[in-house]
């Protein structure tokens, strides 16, 4: 892994010399050109008022504080990156002076990031739904999980997710939860009922710590959900792998005050995820052995305990012990692995990781690498795929999608929707990619994919083997195909994204390049004015020879709404030729042709679909980035910060050194300085409370 100063050497040897010089001196050495470029430029559209462009002021920004803010001097940095200012309409920068401008800023950013090594901190939160089923599932060896879970949106059939293989299978046989109630048919424990669905959250994923407070509703009712567990019906030693070693009564000659402690022991380091304390271990043997005083069977004592250790906040809540605020701080082991465990497994440490962690170890890289090639092989790396992808991608939108049934009577077939069909290729896509440890490019350009023969008719002239014979509605045959013609292939073109960014009647291009900005870039576009109208579904009266990019010029006039606009509808545009439903179209249906031309990042020009994609991949390292920082936020439970914009392009360095491998960006992700440390910065207090 490249560290922080190899990359500010190679940026700014000058800035690079001195690793312990001081945050003002890194500061004083930032571009001195910076204001005349700001006055010139910028100020006029960015200046100290009641309504500054983007709602930046840039006019006290100079050479001497452009460090002692990183998220501005992040906010710089990209904008100057993505050609994105000045505007269109403005005089351009030379390239030789946004070279020079974008070296000395980032030389800045890598200075005063390391001279104060300070991340946000991730806030205490409780699991989230889908984390809690399988902590409970995983310390209790059940057999079934707790309660079901309708997030999942890939179902497996008949086993074919093995990635210590290293190989998906050319034929699988996969299920959805919106296929119907069948896909809910599932071993898991009668009487259990689930707490609600936790959302994915706006900047991110539904674990996010933000997100997941415990309110006191919310304390009872998981007070009540371990209950409910242990005395669940099916809660039986077939059903409970560590019965015999945890519920069942031991020998009559046993020393029943040891055993106990033993066993528990064991148990709560498991569930609390490091050595429980005396005294914490002395109160659960007190209320065992005062139960068993009490009359109650062995088991059924056993039984209480682990219902209140499954609802102790010790068990709910995620967190940091404390460190220092000044820095980042090492996390001790014990928290590294619940940090790989929670990533990777979306569940508690196994034994393994709990043991390297009591012997100190688990930090080491060697050994740490050596975890991350065991657990990226285990069958639980497939709670990582029943989470992670859906929610990058965005997956959910496509329930709620509703193209019109008269016009597109395709979509629907019988009481299922081929949406169904649709968000299951991109995510077994992203498995197949994940278990082959193929290059991330595959995720934007395919030369491969997986179709049901419902969804392969479907896609009209883009399917590969095209007339099969519809296919079934529980179990569906999903066939390996490979991709021939490139306008399809990636996560990008494929039906279930064309449908979920489009409305009942017409494609939506904004959703679509706001989409891709957010998911292929990770650089979202703020939401537009309350005040700004949706352009309407169908044509006004008279605009009906229009095409779509026309009428949307016409819809959008104001000043506010320009900056916006011009990145994102070269984007949108690019996949215009993808009807509401995903099938491919050459005209409207006034007969006008699609127009989807444009250029990428202002340098790529492309005239189609194909050439959009290698615009695309001849960006792959600000793809590489982008996808480090949905995993990096992923894994930390957290949004980023423009201190780890350092390690996100330290991570991408080495995945680009390995060609873009899926392995390599996961590993690089637990190897990197956010994920192995915490930090406690201080809070500003608020003079007005």
């Amino acid at each position: 892994m490249f560290c922080a100063w190899t990359v500010l050497q190679s940026v700014h040897p000058v800035l690079a010399s001195e690793p312990d010089r001081t945050a003002s001196d890194a500061v004083a050495k930032t571009p001195a050109s910076l204001k005349s470029v700001l006055q010139d430029r910028c100020v006029k559209c960015h200046s100290e008022g009641e309504d500054p462009a983007g709602d930046v002021a840039l006019t006290e920004v100079d050479s001497g504080n452009v460090a002692g803010d990183l998220d501005r001097l992040q906010s710089l940095i990209d904008v100057l990156d993505l050609e994105e200012m000045p505007p269109e309409d403005e005089p351009e920068l030379s390239a030789e002076t946004r070279q020079e401008l974008l070296a000395e800023l980032r030389a800045t950013l890598h200075a005063a990031v390391a001279v104060n090594k300070q991340y946000p901190r991730t806030p205490i939160r409780r699991m989230n739904r889908f984390q809690y089923n399988n902590a409970v599932m995983d310390l209790l060896e059940l057999e079934s999980i707790v309660f079901t879970l309708p997030e999942r949106m890939l179902r497996e059939h008949r086993g074919y997710f093995q990635p210590a293989s290293g190989k998906m299978p050319d034929e699988v046989f996969v299920g959805s939860r919106p296929l119907g109630k069948s896909q809910m048919i599932e071993p898991r424990l009668a009487g259990v009922a689930a707490f609600p669905q936790d959302l994915r959250a706006e900047h991110g994923y539904d674990n996010q710590a933000d997100h997941l407070s415990l309110s006191p509703l919310l304390m009872e009712s998981f007070l009540k959900l371990g209950q409910s567990i242990t005395e669940s019906p099916d809660f039986k030693p077939k059903n409970v792998g560590i019965w015999k070693s945890f519920f069942a009564a031991p020998a009559l000659e046993t020393n029943l005050e040891m055993e106990v402690r033993t066993r528990l022991k064991q148990f709560l380091t498991r569930a609390f995820r490091r050595p429980v304390e005396d005294a914490q271990l002395d109160r659960y043997c007190q209320f065992v052995q005062q139960s068993l005083e009490d009359g109650f069977a062995f088991p059924v004592a056993m039984k209480s305990v682990a219902a209140a250790t499954i609802s102790s906040p010790r068990f709910l809540y995620l967190y940091d012990t404390s460190g220092q605020p000044e820095t980042a701080t090492p996390v001790d082991d014990y928290e590294l692995a619940s940090r790989l465990s929670f990533f990777l497994w979306g569940s508690i440490p196994d034994q393994t990781l709990l043991d390297l962690a009591a012997d100190g170890r688990l930090r080491q890289p060697e050994v740490l690498t050596q975890q991350f090639e065991r657990m990226i092989r285990d069958r639980k790396l497939k709670r990582f795929c029943d989470s992670f992808p859906s929610q990058w991608l965005q997956l959910e939108r496509i329930i709620s999608s509703v193209p019109n049934p008269d016009e597109f009577p395709q979509f629907y077939f019988l009481k299922y929707r081929d949406s169904m069909h649709m968000m299951l290729e991109p995510l077994l896509l992203f498995e197949t990619v994940l278990i082959e440890n193929q290059p991330i490019t595959q995720l934007i350009d395919s030369d491969f994919t997986y179709r049901s023969d419902l969804l392969e008719n479907a896609y009209g002239e883009l399917a590969t083997d095209p007339k099969r014979n519809g296919g079934a509605v529980q179990a569906i045959r999903f066939r390996r195909l490979p991709i021939a013609d490139r306008r399809t292939g990636g996560v990008i073109t494929n039906a279930a994204v064309m449908t979920m960014t489009s409305g009942p009647e017409r494609t939506q291009p904004i959703t679509r390049g706001a989409w891709l900005a957010g998911v292929v870039f990770n650089k979202p576009p703020e939401p537009p004015p309350a005040d700004v109208p949706a352009l309407g579904e169908k044509p006004a009266e008279g605009e009906e020879h229009l095409t779509l990019r026309e009428r949307l010029s016409m819809h959008r006039k104001r000043s506010d709404c320009k900056g916006c606009h011009e990145q994102i509808d070269p984007l949108g545009f690019a996949l215009e030729n993808f009807n509401p439903v995903g099938a491919w179209r050459d005209t409207y249906e006034n007969g006008r042709d699609v127009d989807m031309a444009g250029t990428l990042l202002r340098k790529h020009r492309f005239e189609n679909v194909i050439e959009f994609k290698d615009a695309l991949l001849s960006e792959k390292d600000r793809f590489a980035q982008a996808l480090a920082g949905h995993l990096l936020s992923f894994a930390l439970a957290r949004p980023l910060s423009a201190a780890d914009r350092v390690s996100l392009e330290e991570i991408t360095a080495a995945v680009s050194a390995d060609e873009y491998k899926m392995h390599t960006l996961l590993r690089q992700i637990v190897l990197s300085e956010p994920f192995q440390t915490k930090s406690f910065p201080q809070v500003a207090s608020n003079p007005r409370l």
